[in-house]
């Protein structure tokens, strides 16, 4: 691929990926109006899921009456008229998928609920930390994970609702793990490199699952922090997190990245 060619696909994945996030948030604002509106999530999922599948059928339509150039030979229409059968039996597969998706309501009530709490007040006097080991900086290490080349080029996220995600991930770090933690993170961000980009290219912003309203720590600078929990202490980090924050992120996350160990529910 010519560096013309490679620049103008970045152009066209970035284009793409602006309309896909735009999509999430106008998703999450017309699940609001429904339910604002007295719709179940059942009704809910089925009303956006027919919105969302006409919009397919309607790519489905204009690729199937396109035609190959006039005048073109013969081997070149028949070439053409070939791959807009592909691509829009691919278009009919997706569309039918769309349709059918539920759940998606639910979920975005989660989300939304508690991305609108309120953030915790610092207490007044710091509890004391037992134990000898030094306490984790939490911005040292959210500005090491957000140095990690795998994540979003151009990542946008709540800095405040990172803190807090973080905070409540670093709880799962052990008192013998403190002491050089951001060393073994960025040990583990070189060694799981190829993962992390995959976990990225499948799951995060712009993806076909992440459209979906889900997957949303996929990409953002703490979940190098959560992998990383899932791979040394993945019992501790979902007994600290039930009690904390929405399960879903976690669950969602915890799937995407493949984690080896069952997270078990209380």
């Amino acid at each position: 691929m010519s560096t013309e060619q490679h620049d103008a696909y970045g152009d066209e994945l970035s284009r793409i990926s602006r309309h896909q996030s735009d999509a999430t948030s106008a998703r999450l604002s017309v699940f609001e109006a429904l339910a604002g509106a007295g719709y179940s999530h059942t009704q809910a999922d089925e009303l956006v899921s027919i919105l969302e599948a006409g919009a397919v059928a309607g790519a489905h339509t204009w690729v199937s009456e396109s035609s190959a150039p006039h005048g073109a030979e013969q081997a070149f229409d028949d070439g053409w008229f070939e791959g807009v059968r592909a691509v829009a039996s691919e278009l009919l597969r997706i569309a039918d998928n769309t349709a059918a998706q539920r759940g998606r309501a639910a979920s975005s009530a989660q989300l939304l609920a508690h991305l609108r709490q309120p953030a915790p007040r610092a207490p007044q006097t710091p509890a004391p930390r037992p134990g000898p080991a030094p306490a984790l900086d939490a911005e040292e290490i959210l500005a090491t994970a957000q140095r990690c080349t795998w994540a979003c080029a151009d990542p946008v996220f709540d800095l405040v609702e990172s803190r807090e995600i973080l905070t409540v991930a670093l709880t799962a770090v052990r008192e013998d793990e403190k002491d050089g933690y951001v060393k073994r993170l960025e040990a583990f961000a070189d060694q799981h490199r190829q993962r992390l980009q995959e976990l990225l290219r499948a799951y995060g912003p712009g993806s076909a699952p992440a459209e979906h309203g889900r997957y949303a720590l996929v990409g953002q600078p703490e979940s190098l922090v959560i992998c990383e929990r899932l791979e040394s202490a993945p019992l501790l980090l979902n007994g600290v997190w039930s009690d904390e924050l929405p399960e879903i992120l976690l669950d969602d996350l915890a799937f995407a990245w493949g984690a080896r160990h069952h997270l078990p529910r209380r």
